[in-house]
């Protein structure tokens, strides 16, 4: 008999590649462990929402998924469809779940499959819990299954649609009549993902046009690497947002939880000046007060928004397990991760590309300004900021002697020419200057790759300080 993959939670759930060992059996053992989870926690018999994205065999994956959960004697409502992140999130409430189930590889390249939980509040469940999920995941041999006819006539499978409940929650939380009502040209790039559909749905009736690109399901991802919202996966878009004359280009990934945004000159607006310009325009706009809560690889501009306007701004490691648990903790306004995953106030703690997108609109027809415009009242506030990341995969061997190498450095030294001040590895090993810019190193909680990140406030010190940082890495 052959032995068994062991399955470990990354940072926001499992991966792996289909066929290889993201496989049926896999999957069931992962629903295993989930269900025996939730019946530690005296939830036997509760439901659980099970939904799916719009890869290679998703649906099959969620069916297989749910099954185990019935063969559990947990309810399962599953949706209708390939469904957006959020939606499966905010169904987790509105249906009264302990939980869910998304079969998503979010921006992963096409060939991956994934398995995220949630928790009751519709969030990441945190470090300790997916600790607990991993080490009730059994063999093959221990997976507890009812097939889905038998489930559903026992009305422990139920279909559902979890639409509706969401757009209410959507019309609560943004004026969406005076978005449509604004005569705006928006482009939006699904990236082949769930959120196709969704803007022209919720936006239509009105004097605002949409245009969508890449809204059809195809899991091969033509025209881009993979389905994140960064470039050159949005090039397309960028392209087409000058030609068609747009205001603004709209950017959901795969699951559709994150988020981009291109300007009405076709540049992009990278994940660190979209979370800081949705904090703006929540306390300058809306006038809200309360906690932000970013992971470390995200903007310093938060901190700086958080001094003028009297609110707290906290750290945590990468990946909404650290974040969604945070917000709740603090009753943040806005959470959010260097990625382009946005969570808010009113909504669940979860990455929502879709709401964090009609913000955006709202703020344009708030302040009558286009991007362009909205990123230089940003800059005038709290000075320009300049970011790039660079992601390079290295076999997993030469992990110990990569992370020897960042471990040595120590705080004085000089990264291409800045000092460095302070050195926190709460998350990888974040190099702070003296300047207030830094340098990330850490390591992929979903791929076998490093990443490094940098934000300075010269734009001529971004490709150097990510030279100093690969170099540091012995990856150059």
């Amino acid at each position: 008999m052959l032995e068994e993959v062991v399955i470990r939670f990354g940072t926001d759930g499992w991966r792996g590649k289909i066929a290889e060992n993201y496989t049926f059996a896999n999957v069931r053992r992962c629903a295993q462990g989930f269900a025996a989870y939730l019946i530690s926690k005296g939830w036997a018999g509760e439901s659980i929402v099970v939904g799916y994205d719009k890869r290679f065999g998703s649906e099959q994956f969620a069916a297989a998924a749910a099954e185990v959960l019935a063969g559990n004697g947990l309810r399962v409502w599953l949706t209708g469809g390939p469904t957006p992140t959020p939606v499966i999130a905010y169904a987790v409430v509105e249906r009264k779940a302990k939980g869910a189930i998304n079969i998503t590889a979010s921006h992963n390249p096409p060939a991956d499959n994934g398995f995220k939980v949630r928790d009751p509040n519709g969030g990441a469940i945190d470090p300790e819990g997916l600790k607990e999920i991993e080490a009730r995941i059994p063999g093959s041999e221990g997976v507890r299954r009812l097939d889905y006819a038998a489930g559903v006539d026992k009305d422990l499978i139920q279909v559902f649609d979890p639409a509706p409940a969401y757009v209410a929650n959507l019309h609560k939380l943004v004026d969406i009549e005076a978005i449509k009502a604004a005569g705006l040209h928006v482009l939006v790039d699904a990236m082949w993902g769930n959120a196709g559909g969704w803007f022209p749905q919720l936006l239509q009736g009105g004097r605002t046009t949409v245009h969508e690109i890449h809204a059809e399901r195809n899991p091969i991802f033509p025209e881009m690497r993979r389905p994140e919202p960064i470039q050159p996966n949005v090039d397309v878009g960028l392209r087409r947002t000058v030609e068609l004359g747009a205001d603004v280009l709209l950017i959901t990934d795969g699951d559709a939880d994150r988020m981009g945004i291109g300007d009405e000159c076709g540049q992009f607006l990278n994940q660190l000046e979209v979370m800081a310009l949705l904090a703006f325009y929540l306390l300058e706009v809306r006038g809200q007060r309360g906690p932000i809560v970013k992971t470390l690889s995200t903007t310093s501009m938060l901190n700086k928004l958080g001094e003028i306007y009297g609110v707290p701004v906290y750290e945590t490691g990468v990946g909404f397990k650290y974040v969604a648990p945070k917000m709740v903790e603090t009753d943040a306004i806005l959470g959010g991760e260097e990625s382009g995953g946005y969570a808010f106030k009113g909504n669940v703690p979860e990455r929502d590309g879709i709401l964090g997108n009609l913000l955006f609109l709202d703020f344009m027809v708030r302040t009558g300004k286009k991007p362009s415009e909205l990123l230089a009242l940003l800059f005038a506030k709290v000075g320009a900021h300049y970011y790039d990341r660079v992601d390079t995969p290295f076999p997993t061997e030469q992990r110990a002697a990569v992370r020897e190498r960042v471990e040595a450095a120590r705080p004085g030294i000089e990264l291409a020419g800045l000092k460095v001040t302070r050195i926190n590895t709460t998350d990888g090993f974040k190099f702070q200057f003296e300047d207030g810019g830094w340098l990330l190193i850490r390591f992929s909680g979903t791929e076998p790759i490093i990443r490094v990140y940098c934000e300075v406030l010269r734009p001529e010190l971004v490709q150097p300080v990510l030279e100093a940082g690969l170099k540091l890495a012995g990856l150059k």
